[in-house]
């Protein structure tokens, strides 16, 4: 596997691109990193380190109406910090990678791919750099339901908390001691 730097997470991250994705990552400003996320969230972000992001609706008009676009977080998510933890639920590291590699999906679904056994050992060294920039001790949260830390994410996975108003969003929370990451399919 590659060392992590600028060049690695520029290709690792790019296996987003050809999806209706958001990757991308900031600086912890907040001991609670839920705080941050909003800021992931509306686009006015940049990646901390000057590093490459995926976002499909970077510089497009609906986000200049909608600073949050394609998000629609309930109102009541904003009201404390706590208030996330209904929609956002801890997941393990090794599940972790495998979702990463499903959210890169045409369906976020593994069980559509016809050659995904071919490309899975690629689509995990990609999802292992990018879990690179969140050493062990990092957290990480899926919006996928009570039942998330124990889902098979190479299984269709059919129940979600919406943060969006488009018809599917499925996203992964990366949380370290100074960055907070996301990345965010819509289909």
């Amino acid at each position: 596997m590659a060392d992590l730097d600028e060049r690695s997470w520029s290709e690792a991250i790019g296996m987003y691109e050809r999806r209706a994705t958001i990757a991308k990552v900031t600086s912890r400003t907040h001991e609670n990193w839920l705080l941050d996320l909003p800021a992931l969230m509306r686009g006015d972000t940049r990646d901390t380190r000057g590093w490459r992001t995926v976002d499909i609706w970077d510089g497009e008009l609906e986000r200049f109406d909608d600073p949050s676009y394609p998000f629609a977080v309930p109102p009541e998510v904003f009201a404390t910090a706590e208030s996330w933890k209904s929609y956002l639920h801890e997941i393990p590291r090794s599940q972790a990678l495998r979702f990463l590699v499903a959210l890169s999906t045409p369906w976020i679904d593994v069980t559509k791919e016809p050659d995904f056994q071919e490309r899975r050992a690629g689509l995990e060294e990609k999802a292992s750099i990018i879990l690179l920039r969140f050493p062990e001790g990092s957290r990480f949260y899926a919006n996928t339901g009570r039942d998330s830390s124990t889902l098979d994410y190479y299984e269709r996975v059919s129940g979600w908390n919406p943060f969006s108003v488009r018809t599917f969003d499925f996203g992964l929370v990366l949380v370290s001691e100074t960055e907070v990451g996301m990345v965010w399919s819509f289909r």
